[in-house]
């Protein structure tokens, strides 16, 4: 990690300093103090003016100096670009300069040293350029990745977003006709295949409103229509409450089953429950209704059996029913129930004999059905208390 640290300062330091610039300077430099004497006296002398005496130890001490200035830069630029031989070439060259300096001078070997040099510094430069390029390259390969991966996410993004609006609108639907949590479970399991086509045997409740016929007749429609808003409004809630399945509301009218689409222990128990507790809430709105003067009353009809079941309607507008025997003696039960009257058949008795009080109503001979069926009224259950 250190020495990592270590080499991407000397990047940052090397980088301030464009193209090679600090070896340019230092080998130009070195030649001008070289090279410089020559021009300078033959200058003067070509204009009439005496000769100027230089200090040849002070000349050359520029001129090596000068020349460790190129080997600094090559030295900086090499942890750079991460090339030795620009370096190597530039080292070579102050050393062959010092050494014909101070050793045996020969014009030739000091041109050889500065030729060397500034061959380093143009190999330099190019190491830096092309070091430079790749970098940039490297950036642009990283940029259009990261491009890509945005775009991906983005398409992602955009697929989980029509996904879960997708979801919530057909939990929307569902909860048309399911209690919320049913409605959840279907969509987070992955069910729907549960609301196609198919037998199951479920315990049905019908229930609605008495007198509520000519109760519409001789209000007004906003009076009507706040009346059934809360009844509503309060049996949906209970209904939800005790997780019951809401096949379809018809005015006045409700149907719910129990046991489908998501199976629940006892349900004719949890029928019975949801009948009382509609009936309580029930004579509670009608308190505040017989104030105002509507004479409005309340029935109930419960019947247990096979029927089958499945969404039924087109496009958007469906309903979760059933359909079957049992279904159409609730419903004949719910008719026939005075107010304040829960009516359950024999078989949806003896599965909760021992839990409720009823009062045997006997046969009654209903509509559509062709045999008389044994009815009960149910006063209480022990439960419920």
């Amino acid at each position: 990690m250190k020495s990592q640290a270590l080499t991407d300062d000397a990047r940052v330091t090397a980088s301030r300093i464009p193209f090679g610039s600090l070896a340019y300077f230092g080998a130009g430099a070195s030649i001008i103090a070289c090279y410089g004497k020559v021009l300078i006296l033959g200058s003067i002398a070509a204009l009439g003016f005496p000769d100027i005496e230089f200090n040849p130890h002070l000349q050359a001490l520029l001129m090596w100096l000068l020349g460790l200035v190129a080997i600094v830069g090559l030295f900086y630029d090499r942890r750079f670009h991460g090339r030795r031989y620009p370096m190597v070439l530039g080292i070579a060259g102050v050393i062959i300069i010092v050494v014909t300096l101070y050793t045996h001078y020969d014009p030739r070997i000091e041109t050889s040293g500065y030729i060397l040099l500034v061959i380093a510094a143009l190999l330099n430069q190019t190491a830096r350029l092309t070091q430079l390029n790749q970098e940039v390259e490297s950036q642009a390969r990283v940029v259009k990745s990261q491009a890509e991966e945005l775009a991906a996410l983005n398409e992602n993004l955009e697929q989980r977003v029509d996904h879960q609006v997708g979801e919530i609108e057909k939990l929307a639907r569902l909860k048309r006709f399911l209690a919320p949590e049913v409605a959840s479970v279907v969509l987070a399991e992955h069910k729907e295949s549960m609301l196609e086509s198919h037998r199951s045997y479920v315990v049905t409740l019908f229930c609605d409103i008495r007198g509520f016929t000519g109760f519409s007749e001789s209000m007004e429609p906003e009076e009507v229509m706040e009346v059934l808003q809360s009844y509503h409004e309060a049996m949906g809630k209970l209904v939800a409450e005790f997780g019951g399945t809401i096949d379809h509301r018809a005015g006045d009218g409700l149907m719910v089953f129990f046991n489908d689409p998501l199976p629940c222990d006892q349900p004719e128990c949890m029928a019975m429950y949801l009948a009382l507790s509609m009936r309580t809430r029930f004579d509670e709105l009608n308190l505040n209704w017989q104030k105002q003067g509507y004479q409005l009353g309340f029935g109930i009809g419960i019947a247990s059996g096979y029927a089958t079941l499945g969404i039924v309607g087109y496009e958007d507008r469906y309903d979760y029913t059933a359909n079957g025997n049992a279904v159409n003696l609730a419903s004949r039960l719910c008719d026939t129930a005075a107010d304040g009257q829960i009516l359950i058949s024999k078989k949806t008795y003896l599965a909760v004999e021992d839990q409720v009080e009823v009062s045997e109503i006997g046969e009654l001979t209903l509509k559509g059905i062709a045999k008389p069926v044994f009815a009960y009224n149910l006063l209480r259950a022990s439960e419920a208390s």
